[in-house]
């Protein structure tokens, strides 16, 4: 359940069809909830190594983040950041 967040950490950014596709490769013929990680290594290895995601474009992110800044300052704190990543 928590292969898109350990991809993203490694600065991956699949679409959601790539990450089930990613997931049929590594995962047992009887899902089990479980990621052998024998299996995980070799493909997420080649997936890094051939750089098969491209990141999120900077003025996707940048979009994003004006989005959040509602007092339009230019910037969010640190504070108003964790409460995003937290609670909404």
């Amino acid at each position: 359940r928590e292969i898109g967040s350990i991809v993203r950490s490694l600065g991956c950014f699949p679409t959601e069809a790539e990450l089930h596709e990613l997931l049929a490769k590594v995962e047992e013929e009887e899902p089990t909830g479980y990621i052998n990680l024998e299996k995980f290594l070799p493909v997420m290895t080649k997936v890094l190594l051939d750089r098969s995601y491209q990141p999120i474009p900077e003025d996707v992110l940048l979009h994003a983040f004006e989005a959040l800044d509602k007092n339009k300052c230019g910037y969010i704190t640190k504070e108003e950041l964790v409460k995003y990543l937290t609670e909404e």
